[in-house]
């Protein structure tokens, strides 16, 4: 009779996760002890950590992506607007995981996959804003301002005072300026 696994890939994942949320470092040995196997075992998943690591912003890609997608092609309900805000709750409730999905040797390596899905919805997105659908200048001036400012305030740069409705202000100016290129 075959011992049967204590592990598999979705839960050796959520564990890390799990681990990276609550601010832990994640090595295989510590994700091994955690899930009470030893760390060899999880190599028949995972070839290594960066392969674990990219399962990890794979997985945070798809969660984000399936918030937003809902919102596309709703034009009357501001989609652009409110995948925004979507996008700054996520990156404010899973500050760790969205760190490890802009992690730009990850992203590399997941670019083909769910990094590019989140892309195309941006682009989609922007594109019913500004009339063109591959407006790429737009899209990429759009991802910078929603990542600069999770950037901003997750490291306190912006002060004591706060962004005092900078978000709002900025991503108004910016779809006002979107819908004004058509």
């Amino acid at each position: 009779m075959p011992y049967p696994a204590k592990t598999s890939p979705e839960t050796i994942l959520e564990a890390a996760l799990e681990m990276l949320e609550q601010g832990q470092e994640i090595s295989m040995r510590a994700l091994a002890e955690r899930l009470g196997v030893k760390a060899p075992s999880l190599y028949r998943h995972f070839a290594d950590k960066e392969a674990l690591e990219v399962a990890m912003v794979h997985t945070g890609n798809t969660r984000l992506c399936e918030q937003i997608e809902p919102l596309v092609g709703r034009k009357k309900s501001k989609p652009l607007a409110r995948a925004a805000k979507v996008y700054l709750e996520f990156a404010r409730a899973h500050p760790n995981l969205y760190a490890l999905m802009m992690d730009a040797r990850l992203a590399a390596l997941t670019s083909a996959g769910s990094g590019k899905r989140l892309w195309n919805l941006l682009l989609r997105l922007v594109g019913e804003v500004s009339g063109n659908l591959d407006d790429t200048a737009a899209a990429v001036a759009v991802w910078s301002f929603l990542h600069g400012y999770v950037r901003l305030e997750a490291t306190g740069l912006f002060g004591p005072s706060g962004p005092r409705g900078g978000f709002e202000k900025g991503l108004s100016a910016l779809t006002q300026g979107l819908s004004k290129s058509r």
